[in-house]
C-alpha cells in the first residue's frame, strides 16, 4: 500500500515534469522573440499572446493533447483571419474608434461563440486574437495594414502553438498512450490492493483489525479515483497520437469506462463491510472462508490481464467457472437467518460481479453516453451548429463582457487597451463557475506576477540578456500554484502571464508604469466579467444548490416508485425495468448538478447573506452518492434475478409475488419521506411561509396542525427493523422455493446471492433515508434558529400554500 508520503512524491514529480515542459515552451518563445533577427521579430509583433497560447496549450498536456491544441489554434486563427480582414477592408482602419472597436469585438465574439461544436480552446484563442486585432487597429489608426496586422497576430499565435509541440517532444515525447498504460497498471495494482483489504476484513475475526483494513481501503480508493480521472483525461489525446483509431475505434480506447464498471462492485463491498456491526461475520463458515483465497486469485488474474493493454472484450479471465468456484458457490447457499447475514450475501454478490461478469453489461446502460467529440461524426457536428439556449447565453455573455471591457480599457489607456479584454478572453468557460472566487484569484495572480516581474527587472537591470533566467523558477512555482485550492487554474495562469509580460518582452516602457497600468486594465476586465455574469446568472450558488437538493429528492422518489417487480413472463432481462434505469440516469445527472452548485457555494463569499451550511449539504451529498449506488445495484439485481429465473425455467411470477409484499411497504415509507423532504427543502424561510399561509387561508395555523391536511408519514428507525424483518421472511420463502425446484446448484446459489443483495439494498436505503431526514432537519433548524422544526408539519403547510 502506498503511503501518503509516496503519493505526494508521485504527484510532485508529475507536476514538476509538467512545469518543466512549460518552462521549455516559454523559453522557446522568449528566445525566438528576443534574440531572433529584426525581420522575424517584426513578424512576431505580439509575443505576449505567444506566451498566452503556450500556457493555454501546454499545462499538463500530452503530445496528443498538444496536437489537438495546435488544431484548435489553427481553426481559431483561420476563422479570425477571414472575419477581421473582411471587416477591416469594409470599414477601413481609419474609422475605428474605441466605440466601434468595442462593437466589432462584441459582434465577432458572438459569431465565434455561437457554434456549440467549436472547442472551448478555439474560442478562447479566437477571443484573444479578436481583441488584439481590433484594439491594435484603434491604436494604429490609418497606418494599420489590413492583411498584415491580422497576420502578425496569427504568426504570434502560431509561434506559441509550435513551441508547445516542441516542448512536448523534448527531451522525449510525453505520449498519452504511455500515460494511459501507466495509469492502467497502477489502477490494477490499486484495485487488487483494495480487494485484498476487503476480503481480509470480510474474513477477519477481530472488529478492530477489520476497521483498520476498511480504513486503509478507503484511503486507497481515493488514489483509484484519481487514476481513473487521469485515464479518462488522456484517452482523447490518444486519438490525436494515432489518427487511424478515430475510424477503427478499438475497445481499448475506453479502458477508463470499463474500469469504472469495476468500481461499483468495490464500492458495494465497502458498503457491505461498513454495515457489519461486528466481526467475525456469523454467516461465514469454515468452508466458505477456505475458498476466499481462491476467489481472490481468480479476480486478481482478471485484473492483471488488463495490464496487457488488451481490448476490453478480452478482459475476462478464462476458466472462471471451474469446479472450485462451483464448490465455493455451493458453500454460500445458506438461507439468511438475520439482517446481519444480508451484508455477507451482498458482499459475495459484489464479488460475483467482479469474478464472473454476471450482469456487468447492464451497468453500461446507467453510464452516460460516450462523449460525442470522440466519435468524429461529421453529421453530428453539423447538427450541433444549431445553438442551444445554453450556448446562446454563453455567446451573449462573451460578447457583452469583451465589448464592454475593450471600450472601458481603451477609454482608460489607449496604448494598453489590450489587457482589459485579454484578461477575460482566455478565462471563459461554458459551464457555470464561481464568479467572485475566479475573479479574485485572477486579480491576485496578476498582481503577484507583475510585482515579481518588476523586482526581477530591477535586480537584472544591468544584465538584460539574463532576464529570462528568473522567469524559469517562477513558471515552475506558478504551475504548482494552479493546483492550489486558493488560486486554482485562474490564479496560476494569471501569475505566470503577469511575470512573462514584463520579463519576456521589450519596448513596453518603464516596468512599474506598465505593471500598474496592466493591473488596472485587468481589474477593469474583471469588473466587466463579474457584472455580466451577475446580469445573466443572478442566482447565487447557494440558492441553486437548495433548488437542486429539492429536485434530487424528487428524482430519488421517482426512482423508488419504479421499484416494483414486474409480473410479465415475456419481459426479457434486457428490457425489464427500463423506466427505472432511465429514472436512475436522471437522478445521477441531478446529483451531479447538486454537487457542482454545492462545491461552488462552499468557496463563494457570503456577503450579507447567512453563512452557507456546507457541512449539511456535503453530508446529504454523501448520502445521495451511497443511495445512487444502492439504487444502481437494485437495477442490476432485479435484472439478474429475472435472467436467472428465466434461464433455469423457474416461474418469475412466483418470485415477483413473494417480493411484492416486502417491497411495497418499503416504497411507500421511503417514497413518502422523500416527498416530504422535497417539499421542506423547496422553501426559503419558515416565517415567510407562515405569513403567506395566514394571508391565504385567513385561519389560525393550529387548524392545519390539528389535521385539516393529513401529514405525510416520515420513516422512523422502528419502521426500518419492522420492514426489513418482514422482507427477510419474504426472501427466505423465495430462496426456499428456488432450492426446492430442480436446476443447477450454481444458478440457485447465484439467485440466492441476488435475493440477499436485494434485501441488503432495501435495508440500507431505508437507513440512508433516515440519515437524510435527520440532516435536513438540522439544515432547516440552522436556517431558522428561532422556529420549531417539524418536517411533517412544514410539509403540510407547503401543501396548503400550493393547494
Amino acid at each position: 500500500m502506498q503511503t501518503l508520503k509516496e503519493q505526494n512524491r508521485i504527484v510532485w514529480r508529475s507536476r514538476l515534469k509538467a512545469a518543466l515542459r512549460t518552462v521549455v515552451a516559454c523559453s522557446i518563445v522568449g528566445i525566438t522573440t528576443l534574440c531572433s533577427p529584426g525581420p522575424v521579430r517584426h513578424l512576431l509583433a505580439y509575443p505576449a499572446f505567444s506566451y498566452v497560447t503556450t500556457i493555454l496549450i501546454v499545462s499538463e498536456a500530452t503530445l496528443g493533447d498538444t496536437f489537438q491544441g495546435f488544431w484548435h489554434v489553427l481553426y481559431a486563427t483561420v476563422q479570425v483571419m477571414l472575419s477581421t480582414v473582411l471587416s477591416l477592408w469594409l470599414v477601413g482602419p481609419a474609422r475605428f474608434t474605441p466605440g466601434l472597436a468595442a462593437v466589432a469585438v462584441a459582434i465577432t465574439s458572438f459569431v465565434v461563440a455561437i457554434p456549440e461544436s467549436t472547442h472551448l480552446l478555439s474560442k478562447r484563442i479566437a477571443f484573444g486574437q479578436i481583441v488584439i486585432v481590433y484594439v491594435g487597429t484603434t491604436i494604429q489608426g490609418a497606418r494599420t495594414p489590413i492583411v498584415m496586422h491580422p497576420l502578425h497576430v496569427a504568426l504570434s499565435t502560431g509561434l506559441g502553438a509550435i513551441a508547445s509541440i516542441l516542448a512536448l517532444l523534448l527531451p522525449y515525447p510525453r505520449l498519452a498512450c504511455s500515460e494511459v498504460r501507466k495509469n492502467c497498471g497502477m489502477y490494477v495494482e490499486n484495485a487488487t490492493e483494495r480487494l485484498d483489504f476487503y476480503l481480509d476484513a470480510f474474513s477477519s475475526g477481530d472488529s478492530a483489525a477489520a476497521s483498520d483494513l476498511i480504513a486503509k481501503a478507503k484511503f486507497s480508493s481515493r488514489t483509484g479515483d484519481r487514476l481513473l480521472h487521469s485515464m479518462k483525461d488522456n484517452e482523447e489525446g490518444m486519438l490525436w497520437e494515432r489518427p487511424d483509431i478515430r475510424f477503427l475505434r478499438p475497445n481499448y480506447m475506453h479502458l477508463a469506462e470499463r474500469f469504472q464498471e469495476m468500481e461499483l462492485p468495490l464500492r458495494g463491498m465497502e458498503l457491505a463491510l461498513n454495515s457489519c456491526s461486528s466481526f467475525p461475520i456469523p454467516a461465514i463458515d469454515r468452508e466458505l472462508r477456505s475458498f476466499l483465497p481462491h476467489q481472490k486469485l481468480v479476480i486478481g488474474q482478471k485484473l492483471e490481464q488488463a495490464k496487457s493493454f488488451a481490448p476490453c472484450a478480452a478482459m475476462t479471465t478464462p476458466d472462471t467457472k471451474d469446479d472450485s468456484i462451483k464448490k465455493s458457490l455451493r458453500a454460500i447457499r445458506t438461507v439468511p437467518g438475520s439482517l446481519e447475514d444480508l451484508s455477507a450475501l451482498f458482499f459475495l454478490f459484489c464479488m460475483e460481479l467482479l469474478q464472473c461478469d454476471l450482469p456487468m453489461t447492464l451497468t453500461r446502460t446507467l453510464l452516460p453516453a460516450m462523449d460525442e467529440k470522440q466519435k468524429f461524426d461529421i453529421k453530428h457536428g453539423i447538427v450541433k451548429l444549431k445553438p442551444s439556449s445554453k450556448n446562446l447565453v454563453f455567446a451573449f455573455k462573451c460578447s457583452i463582457s469583451l465589448g464592454l471591457a475593450v471600450l472601458l480599457g481603451l477609454m482608460y489607456s489607449r496604448e494598453n487597451g489590450y489587457w482589459s479584454g485579454l484578461t477575460i478572453a482566455i478565462s471563459f468557460v461554458t459551464e457555470r463557475q464561481p464568479t467572485f472566487t475566479v475573479a479574485n484569484a485572477r486579480g491576485q495572480g496578476t498582481a503577484m506576477g507583475s510585482v515579481y516581474g518588476i523586482l526581477c527587472f530591477f535586480i537584472f537591470e544591468r544584465f538584460m540578456d539574463l532576464r529570462l533566467l528568473p522567469l524559469l523558477p517562477w513558471i515552475v512555482f506558478a504551475s504548482f500554484l494552479r493546483h492550489s485550492r486558493m488560486y486554482g487554474q485562474a490564479g496560476g495562469i494569471s501569475a505566470v502571464i503577469g511575470a512573462l509580460l514584463i520579463l519576456g518582452r521589450k519596448n513596453y516602457g518603464a516596468p512599474p508604469d506598465f505593471a500598474i497600468t496592466r493591473i488596472t486594465e485587468a481589474t477593469i476586465g474583471l469588473i466587466c466579467f463579474i457584472l455580466v455574469e451577475i446580469l445573466f446568472e443572478p442566482a447565487r450558488a447557494a440558492t441553486l444548490a437548495r433548488i437542486e437538493l429539492s429536485r434530487s429528492f424528487g428524482e430519488a422518489r421517482e426512482c423508488i416508485k419504479c421499484i416494483v417487480p414486474c409480473h410479465k413472463e415475456k419481459d426479457l432481462p434486457g428490457s425489464a425495468f427500463q423506466e427505472f434505469r432511465e429514472r436512475l440516469i436522471h437522478l445521477k445527472a441531478r446529483v451531479s448538478r447538486y454537487e457542482t452548485y454545492t462545491r461552488e457555494a462552499e468557496i463563494e463569499p457570503n456577503f450579507w447573506f447567512c453563512p452557507f451550511p456546507a457541512s449539511c449539504y456535503l453530508t446529504l451529498l454523501e448520502s445521495f452518492s451511497r443511495a445512487t449506488d444502492l439504487l444502481q445495484f437494485l437495477a442490476i439485481q432485479m435484472d439478474t434475478l429475472k435472467h436467472l429465473c428465466w434461464s433455469i425455467g423457474f416461474p418469475w411470477k412466483d418470485i415477483a409475488d413473494l417480493l411484492k409484499d416486502g417491497v411495497e411497504p418499503f416504497t411507500e415509507r421511503v417514497g413518502s419521506t422523500l416527498e416530504c423532504l422535497e417539499k421542506v427543502t423547496s422553501i426559503k424561510n419558515l416565517i415567510e411561509i407562515d405569513k403567506e399561509l395566514q394571508k391565504k387561508t385567513k385561519t389560525k395555523l393550529h387548524d392545519i396542525e390539528m389535521g385539516a391536511l393529513s401529514p405525510p408519514y416520515c420513516i422512523a428507525k422502528e419502521d426500518v427493523d419492522k420492514i426489513s424483518n418482514s422482507f427477510l421472511r419474504q426472501l427466505n420463502g423465495a430462496i426456499q422455493c428456488i432450492y426446492a425446484d430442480e436446476g443447477e446448484e450454481e444458478v440457485k446459489s447465484q439467485t440466492a446471492l441476488s435475493l440477499g443483495g436485494l434485501g441488503f439494498c432495501i435495508d440500507s436505503l431505508m437507513k440512508e433515508t433516515i440519515v437524510m431526514k435527520d440532516t435536513v432537519k438540522e439544515l432547516i433548524t440552522r436556517q431558522n434558529p428561532s422556529c420549531h422544526v417539524n418536517l411533517c408539519e412544514i410539509s403540510c403547510k407547503v401543501d396548503a400554500l400550493r393547494s
